[in-house]
């Protein structure tokens, strides 16, 4: 398996490239990226300024049982901000496909596996959660994020290339959570378009709406991966509106049965640490 510590980039995945699957279990299939090159470019200190993790939510996982039945199950993987490395996505996927001829006593050793796996690839501690289909009633669907939605404003939009200059604030001091569903970037690597909610928490100066609404439509065509990009919209505000509590949750829609949820947060333990699915999810 590769070390997340080394200096390697997406380039030398298999992002973007034909590949191929594997029939039986493969952990070599994880792709770690090491943070610390963005966290440089965005201004991120090695003593982190936040608190926060990325939870990955995986629809389509699949084993086999001792007599060679096929088990499905959804997965809840969750590891925190502090550890050194991300997963790549494609390889996620490419990870969790390699267990679906692949026979396991139980899910309790499906779920110590992957969690040994991937702690190994990001450098830390990795919680998973599979959850057997059927679903129970206690699954939960919400059709957006609870606060005010800044998306009705009625406001002129020219910039799609990320300007923290549209962030600025007002004299009342206020606590506030707002939310806005038109957050788009693009992969990395392929340019492919990435389609997310953000919600933004926070206690200090008012944040003029309209400014923050622009902010986020800036990053309409800038190339970044989801967690790259909840950071960077965390540290802008930081340092544009300097809030005393701050909480940035983004949740994207999923591709290749995967979404992606990074949370950062000025709080060891803000509310929004929910796993509660958006309707696009």
């Amino acid at each position: 398996m590769p070390n997340p510590l080394n200096l390697i980039t997406p380039e030398h995945s298999e992002l973007g490239k034909k590949s191929e699957y594997d029939s039986l279990y493969n952990p070599g299939k994880l792709f770690p990226i090491p943070r610390k090159g963005k966290r440089d470019e965005i201004g991120v200190p090695d003593q982190l300024p936040f608190f926060g993790f990325d939870l990955w939510n995986h629809y389509e996982v699949s084993w086999l049982n001792p007599k060679g039945k096929p088990v499905v199950a959804l997965a809840q993987i969750s590891y925190g901000c502090e550890t050194p490395g991300i997963i790549e996505s494609k390889s996620m996927k490419l990870y969790f496909n390699s267990f679906n001829n692949s026979s396991f006593q139980d899910a309790a050793a499906v779920k110590s596996l992957i969690e040994k796996d991937i702690g190994e690839c990001v450098g830390g501690g990795v919680s998973v959660t599979l959850i057997p289909l059927p679903l129970k009633n206690s699954e939960i669907l919400a059709p957006g994020f609870e606060g005010i939605c800044l998306d009705e404003l009625d406001i002129d939009c020219s910039e799609y290339r990320v300007n923290a200059n549209f962030l600025s604030v007002q004299d009342e001091q206020v606590e506030e959570v707002l939310h806005s569903n038109l957050l788009k970037s693009n992969c990395l690597v392929t340019g492919q378009p990435d389609w997310g909610s953000v919600q933004i928490r926070y206690r200090g100066k008012k944040i003029n709406h309209e400014g923050l609404l622009r902010y986020l439509i800036s990053f309409r065509n800038h190339n970044e991966f989801h967690e790259q990009c909840i950071e960077r919209i965390y540290m802008d505000i930081m340092r544009h509106c300097q809030p005393d509590e701050l909480t940035v949750y983004g949740r994207y829609t999923r591709r290749g049965g995967l979404d992606i949820n990074p949370c950062r947060s000025s709080k060891p333990a803000p509310e929004t640490f929910s796993n509660v699915r958006l309707c696009r999810q």
